[in-house]
């Protein structure tokens, strides 16, 4: 039995558990406790085997890596919020996607982010197609020792596969025949059929995914073990010096280009598909023309602020904001794929090329900087004092766009002072800082108590969204109570007895989650003041409540 065998036996083994506890524990929702447990697991799994079986593959960066998969893990243990959730979700399948590049010969912190991209891509079809490799190619069945009781194990196994439909179609049958039948089978079995297929599919669901990613991530499917490692992913340009000589530079030239994924750049395309000083010049010059223009014509728009929308004719502020706030993202978030692109894209035959990009890169930031103040302005505008208040819609979106900052200050430190090899490893971990920090920050309970401080100040308070937020929202929901008009006061009051009659009836520690035990502590000790018997129907909403 050879050392691929042994791996894939413990890749099996592991994936049968892994499937069993991701049915038993996953299947309830809203995730929060089961989360932490079943990912917890799944890590353990993978360290245990790639240290058995790939040791060489442990490095400081997985490691860092598993830590911030458990990390985010634990995220479902402590926030309520969906859009936190989603953002937890997101960042763990980028994690799980990332720890398959060692086995790819790629190191995740020099990788680029085209690798990044590619991790996803294996990680993805090494889920859906690879336990077919592993249990058709990679275990040599017929090696397995033949004593005892493994010796009759396959031909069990395989008796067992072939007589379970038949057995499962004929006692369908039978059971629908006759009443009695099928009264002896369910007091025999207790078996519901709808719940058996259920934990069936989850099982071999779970069971399927995990032992496609574990290998994907220790088995290497095609290239050949003695290949050489990803070298950092600089474009050549990057790494010529001033004083190159031109015999260098010709050497370069005549160099013979061969694909190689792992240390991908542009020297295997043809000349017609990079770029070169007048190129690239052209095509960030007019970019850098156009948003210079933009942020020039239309300052007193970007800056105007209140004064402008007082003294324009049936101007509103909504408008004014909305209509700005979200096009202003998105062109920050365009801006990064073009510079990256372009840059990738850079002949690396003159130095002047790699100069001339960094001075239309750099003013490219500089005039992106000025519209995303204007952005993060005309935001200000609308949930401020004379504005309507702060939702989700208008929070993460700012979020995003202080992270897209961050990002765009690494992009300068790196790429244009040529280390372009450590930008996606950092631009990685900034983003799990700010996903972190919005959980410290805690954004639903941020909404309502802001909300609250501008319906003091005479703005308008929609009880109903804030009603609507996480349980996260409910302690500054219950705080604030008192300070809400009565009508007010009935739409949260409906909205959290209903929260808490269905709480009385959630009692599973796999969904346990920090965030709605203290919002049910907080609801029992409010729960005399929540008496919504006095309160006008139009305010219990469509809650179908019996309170």
């Amino acid at each position: 039995m050879n050392e691929k065998t042994k791996t894939g036996l413990e890749i099996l083994e592991a994936a049968l558990l892994l499937g069993i506890l991701g049915d038993a524990l996953l299947r309830v929702t809203p995730w929060g406790l089961n989360v932490f447990l079943w990912i917890g697991t799944l890590v353990a799994a993978m360290i245990m085997l790639t240290s058995r079986r790939r040791s060489e593959l442990l490095s400081v960066q997985t490691v860092a890596l598993h830590v911030a998969l458990i990390l985010f893990a634990a995220m479902f243990v402590w926030r309520d919020s969906i859009e936190l959730k989603l953002a937890n979700s997101l960042a763990i399948l980028t994690i799980l996607s990332l720890l398959t590049l060692p086995a790819l010969k790629i190191k995740a912190n020099i990788a680029g982010v085209f690798h990044y991209g590619l991790a996803g891509f294996w990680s993805a079809l090494n889920a859906a197609f690879a336990p077919f490799y592993l249990v058709f190619e990679d275990i040599k069945w017929k090696t397995l020792p033949q004593k005892g009781w493994t010796k009759h194990l396959i031909a069990v196994l395989r008796g067992l596969a072939i007589a379970a439909p038949i057995l499962l179609v004929f006692g369908a049958l039978f059971m629908a025949a006759d009443a009695v039948f099928q009264g002896i089978i369910e007091q025999t079995f207790r078996i519901n059929p709808e719940i058996l297929f259920t934990h069936v599919f989850l099982i071999g669901l779970f069971s399927w995914i995990v032992a496609g990613y574990l290998r994907g991530s220790l088995i290497h499917a095609f290239a050949p073990e003695n290949m050489p490692e990803v070298k950092a992913q600089t474009l050549s340009i990057t790494e010529s010096k001033e004083d190159e000589s031109k015999e260098n530079e010709a050497k370069v030239k005549e160099e013979t280009k061969t694909w190689d994924w792992r240390n991908f750049d542009n020297s295997v395309m043809p000349k017609s598909f990079t770029l070169g000083a007048i190129e690239i010049s052209i095509v960030l010059g007019l970019i850098n023309l156009l948003f210079l223009g933009f942020v020039i014509v239309q300052i007193p728009y970007l800056f105007g602020g209140m004064d402008l929308v007082q003294n324009t004719p049936d101007f509103k502020l909504a408008d004014y904001a909305r209509r700005g706030f979200g096009e202003l993202v998105t062109v920050a978030a365009l801006v990064l794929p073009i510079l990256l692109v372009s840059h990738w894209l850079l002949r690396r035959d003159k130095p002047v090329n790699e100069k001339i990009y960094r001075v239309l890169a750099g003013i490219q930031i500089v005039l992106l900087f000025v519209i995303m103040i204007s952005a993060t302005q005309r935001l200000l505008l609308l949930t401020g004092n004379l504005g309507y208040g702060l939702t989700t819609v208008r929070l993460y979106p700012m979020a995003f766009m202080i992270w897209l900052a961050v990002v765009f200050v690494w992009f300068a430190l790196t790429v244009l002072r040529g280390v372009r090899e450590q930008f996606a490893w950092g631009a990685l971990w900034s983003a799990v800082f700010v996903i972190g920090t919005l959980h410290v920050f805690n954004p639903d309970d941020f909404i309502v108590r802001t909300n609250v401080r501008l319906m003091q100040e005479g703005r308008v308070f929609d009880s109903f969204y804030a009603s609507e937020l996480s349980d996260d929202a409910v302690p500054a929901l219950l705080e604030n109570l008192p300070t809400m008009s009565f009508e007010q006061q009935c739409t949260v009051k409906h909205k959290i007895s209903h929260r808490f009659n269905e709480a009385e009836t959630e009692n599973d520690f796999r969904t346990w989650n920090w965030s709605r035990f203290v919002a049910r502590r907080e609801m029992t000790q409010y729960v005399e003041s929540l008496n919504t018997a006095n309160c006008p129907s139009h305010t219990r909403k469509n809650y179908n409540d019996d309170f």
